[in-house]
């Protein structure tokens, strides 16, 4: 592919492509999560860059203008990991895929259902969803996870973030957003109307395909758990190891809240560096 991506078309929706690094480098792909988009990589991405690769940074599903459906359905896991597989399709051979919280969640999904378009897979502070799972009936998870439920009730989230520095706001701060990440965020994510999309992923938890969510991952990966973590405890990081068939290893940052590709780029960047070099 000697040409640069800037959108990317499947089913009557257009996604936004952030299209960087050299074009003859190899291709990662790298998908945010919530409430944040494709700039959350911005300190990452010129990393991967000067190493020689080149960066495929998406708007998903819900955030990207062209491309928010209604419905929870529509956000469904598998249309979304879908949605990753129609760009790598469009590059034309495998990628190296990193994933950040919700973006974790989609690259082991696309590991599992397309392993022969993923080289390697970073995911960023969500654990293999059949850990996560388990970790939720062994581990303090489900107190860490309360706001999903909070997520399910219609427009409360929404009505909330309408208010600057209100209680959308101050949760953010709370679970470790600096004061120039939550106004990037309601820059880009309320103020734009990508709000009810990026919740429109937890709303379709109910639909979820569970086949797609306990499969095993048989490509090459690294697991990155910050112990600074509000929203996931560390015994889903410790149980991922046991999902992945294929070369693993697991990194823990000390110190580091959820936002890792934004608060310790240099770090996350070396990370994928050494899982890209070791294939």
């Amino acid at each position: 592919m000697s040409r640069r991506i800037r959108t990317l078309s499947r089913e009557g929706l257009t996604f936004d492509v952030l299209d960087d690094g050299p074009l003859d480098g190899d291709v990662v792909v790298l998908l945010h999560g919530f409430p944040e988009r494709a700039t959350s990589w911005r300190y990452v991405a010129p990393l991967l860059h000067a190493a020689g690769l080149r960066t495929l940074a998406l708007d998903q599903r819900g955030y990207s203008e062209g491309a928010r459906p209604r419905g929870r359905r529509a956000y469904r896991l598998s249309e979304l990991v879908d949605d990753v597989a129609a760009l790598v399709e469009r590059v034309g051979g495998a990628v190296h895929v990193v994933g950040h919280d919700w973006g974790a969640a989609v690259a082991w999904g696309l590991a599992a259902r397309r392993p022969v378009l993923v080289r390697t897979l970073t995911a960023v502070s969500v654990p293999h969803p059949a850990a996560f799972q388990k970790a939720m009936l062994s581990s303090p998870q489900p107190l860490r996870s309360w706001y999903t439920l909070l997520f399910q009730a219609p427009y409360l989230v929404e009505l909330s973030a309408r208010v600057r520095g209100g209680p959308f706001d101050r949760a953010l701060a709370r679970a470790g957003m600096t004061r120039e990440e939550v106004l990037r965020c309601r820059h880009e994510v309320v103020d734009t109307g990508a709000l009810s999309g990026g919740l429109s992923w937890y709303r379709a938890l109910p639909f979820v395909d569970r086949a797609l969510a306990t499969a095993r991952t048989t490509v090459p990966t690294t697991f990155v758990w910050s112990d600074g973590d509000s929203a996931i405890d560390r015994r889903g990081a410790q149980l991922t190891a046991a999902y992945v068939d294929a070369p693993y290893a697991f990194v823990e940052l000390p110190g580091v809240s959820h936002w890792i590709p934004t608060q310790a780029p240099e770090r996350l960047a070396s990370t994928v560096l050494d899982r890209v070099w070791s294939v």
